[in-house]
């Protein structure tokens, strides 16, 4: 891989969702395809596929490794989650890629709307 400035860029891009994800325990893709969609120019479907790939890997072993010696990980319900996130994650991007790109940022915007204003004003 070429060392120029978007792979800077990426690279820098990764470390920050990391830390971010690290520190408030959001998935990466919170923060990686608003990114990707308007700092890079991808397509929603580009970026949630990207986003997903990166995920792929063990990525967040060294930050699992320190929340489980604190004692902060609830290992059955980690797997109960992965369990059920491989096969939701599988019939949700069979559909994300049957619709448009549009459709797909409008979903996703209201996702992170509906989340923040739980947050925000939520009980």
């Amino acid at each position: 891989m070429e060392l120029n400035l978007n792979t800077i860029l990426f690279l820098i891009t990764g470390l920050l969702v990391g830390f971010s994800s690290g520190i408030v325990g959001v998935g990466g893709g919170v923060f990686v395809i608003p990114i990707l969609v308007f700092l890079f120019g991808f397509s929603q479907k580009m970026a949630q596929g990207t986003s997903l790939a990166m995920l792929l890997p063990p990525v967040g072993i060294l930050a699992v490794m320190e929340y489980y010696k604190s004692g902060n990980i609830d290992v059955k319900v980690a797997i109960l989650l992965s369990l059920g996130y491989l096969f939701g994650a599988y019939f949700g991007s069979s559909l994300a890629v049957t619709l448009s790109n549009d459709m797909l940022k409008k979903i996703f915007g209201l996702l992170l709307l509906g989340v923040s204003l739980k947050m925000l004003i939520g009980k």
